[in-house]
Parts: structure tokens; C-alpha cells; sequence
């Protein structure tokens, strides 16, 4: 727990019932990580290993992967697709089109071919436990190539201790993609640009941060993309638009670094970041640069973890 005025307290996590009362609001992103990583093998044989990172409308796929091949891909005996050269503005230059449409669909493919896109660092295959490991107890909507991590944290029976105590607990989603582990090669922030992600948040979450801001309670964010949603809405960084269904969908490519003054959130559950990140900037931002160094230094002397199965500190 880092606190306002700089203390340090180091607390199991699920202590973090204690941090919070009735009438505050904990924000968790309920995006669901799809099986998204594909193994296959190139016209030569040779082994290809990628990741589908969203479909653009054409029927064809963003993909993130090594090298710089072109030609058929298969992933099994019935599974072949394209690997094509793109428009080279909308990130990855290459795109992906699977040659068997209509004979199996996407969700289909993927529940046959697919492993789920464990970060690089984890040197190991995916296995059947990742599949509910690499996943919140809470995630509902599909859409993301990562997990939103720092709400892998929490168990059902953590977040029934809250609902218990008077804690609002809400859901949003933000689906993860590859510009939220981008790092900042900029050598000024503000030329850093963040790849726009996708965002649905539902207009009676919104009614109940203003709600719960004017009775004097905390909207407490869980994950620096659940921050980049609400943010990036409120301080009008996005496009948006209704579905219809009491909800407002849209994309945010918010970036958020200090000097930033937040105007949903009040407090974070977020993950140890690595240097040059936009998640670290984004706590920075939030909990000033000598408070978060000081909370660092202690988490490191303490032997914390990083990375996406890491510790987690609470911003108040």
C-alpha cells in the first residue's frame, strides 16, 4: 500500500478489504483473453508463431510475429490461411487471412488452434492450466491478447468481502492489445503514441462515479487499463458512441504520463512495471515520481515481483 503522504505498508492481498469501505467504487476490467496465439507452418515447413491481434473490418486479421514472412501459413491439416503485406499505417504491416472462411469460424479455429499469448518473458508453451490462470475470476468479455494483470489477483471470495462490506463493485471493459506493452523509445513523452484500444463502459457506472465523487467516497481503478477507459472518456481522449444498450463503446489511445490530472479515478491496484513503460508513467503520474521510487526500492529490497503473475501495490 503506498499512501498519500508516502508511507509504505506491505499487506497480504487480500487484506486489501481493509483499505476500502461502503460507498466506494472498485472499477475491474471484465475483458476476457482469447486463445489468440497460432503455431503453424510456412510453405517451407518452417515453423511460424504468432499472435491474431483484431480483425480490421475487411475479414482479415493484425497480427503480431517475428520476422518478415509472406505466403500460406497452416495450422492443421484443414486450417490455412495468408499471411499478406498491409497498408503499413495501422501498426504491424502485415495481416493475416484465413483461406477456410466459412468453413470453421474464428472462435471455432481458435478453440482448435489456439494457445493462449503468455507474455515473451514466460519461456515456456501455454498449457491447459494458463488457460484459467491468464484469466481473471471475473472475466466475461472476449476480446484481449493479454491479461488485464493486476486483477489476477483477486479471488471470489476477496470480491465478496467487498460487496459485503458496502463496497460498489463494477465492471468495464478495455480489451488489451499490444500498445499497452509497447515501450517508450521517444526520448520526449509526449511524442510516444499509444495504439488505440477498444472500450465499453456502461452509463450507470458512469452515473455512479459522479455518484459516488459527490458523497466523498474513492473510485478505485483496478489495472492501468481499467485507468486508460474511464480517462480516456472523461477527459474526452477517444471516440465514442452509444450501442444502444445502455452503454457507451468506442477506442481510447489515451497516454498517460505525469502532469496528467486524473478526473475519474482516485486510487490504483496496479502491478510492479518495468522502466520505459506507459503503465509505469501512468503511476507516476498518479502517485508522484519520489513516492513511487521510494515504494519501488522497498519492493525490490523486499523481493517482490514483477511481470504479469507479479506482486501488486495499492495507490490510495
Amino acid at each position: 500500500m503506498l499512501h498519500g503522504d508516502g508511507t509504505v505498508e506491505h499487506r497480504a492481498f487480500r487484506e486489501i478489504v481493509d483499505y476500502l469501505g461502503a460507498g466506494d467504487l472498485l472499477i475491474l476490467n471484465n475483458t476476457k483473453v482469447v486463445p489468440a496465439r497460432l503455431i503453424g507452418r510456412k510453405l517451407s515447413g518452417g515453423r511460424i508463431d504468432l499472435i491474431l491481434v483484431k480483425e480490421d473490418g475487411s475479414g482479415a486479421w493484425e497480427i503480431l510475429c517475428k520476422g518478415r514472412y509472406l505466403g500460406p501459413v497452416s495450422f492443421r491439416a484443414d486450417v490455412h490461411a495468408e499471411i499478406f503485406e498491409a497498408d503499413k499505417t495501422g501498426g504491424d504491416a502485415r495481416r493475416l487471412r484465413f483461406v477456410t472462411a466459412g468453413r470453421f469460424s474464428i472462435s471455432e479455429i481458435l478453440a482448435m488452434c489456439g494457445a493462449m499469448p503468455l507474455p515473451p518473458y514466460i519461456k515456456r508453451m501455454p498449457d491447459e492450466d494458463d488457460m484459467l490462470r491468464y484469466q481473471t475470476v471475473y472475466a466475461e468479455r472476449s476480446g484481449s491478447i493479454a491479461a488485464p494483470t493486476a486483477g489476477l489477483h483477486f479471488t471470489e471470495g476477496v470480491l465478496k468481502r467487498l460487496a459485503e462490506k458496502g463496497v460498489l463493485v463494477r465492471g468495464l471493459t478495455l480489451h488489451v492489445g499490444p500498445g499497452t506493452f509497447r515501450p517508450i523509445k521517444t526520448e520526449l513523452l509526449n511524442d510516444h503514441e499509444m495504439q488505440a484500444e477498444y472500450f465499453e463502459i456502461g452509463k450507470t457506472l458512469l452515473e455512479d462515479i459522479i455518484s459516488v465523487k459527490k458523497s466523498g467516497g474513492k473510485v478505485v481503478a483496478v489495472g492501468t487499463t481499467a485507468t486508460r477507459a474511464l480517462e480516456g472518456y472523461f477527459s474526452g481522449i477517444c471516440s465514442s458512441k452509444g450501442n444502444g444498450n445502455g452503454s457507451i463503446c468506442g477506442s481510447t489511445n489515451i497516454f498517460i504520463y505525469p502532469g496528467y490530472e486524473f478526473k475519474a479515478i482516485d486510487s490504483l491496484l496496479t502491478n510492479f512495471h518495468l522502466p520505459r513503460s506507459t503503465p509505469l508513467m501512468l503511476a507516476t503520474a498518479l502517485a508522484g515520481s519520489n513516492k513511487l521510487m521510494i515504494a519501488y526500492r522497498e519492493a525490490i529490497a523486499r523481493g517482490y515481483r514483477f511481470f504479469s503473475y507479479g506482486d501488486a501495490m495499492l495507490i490510495l
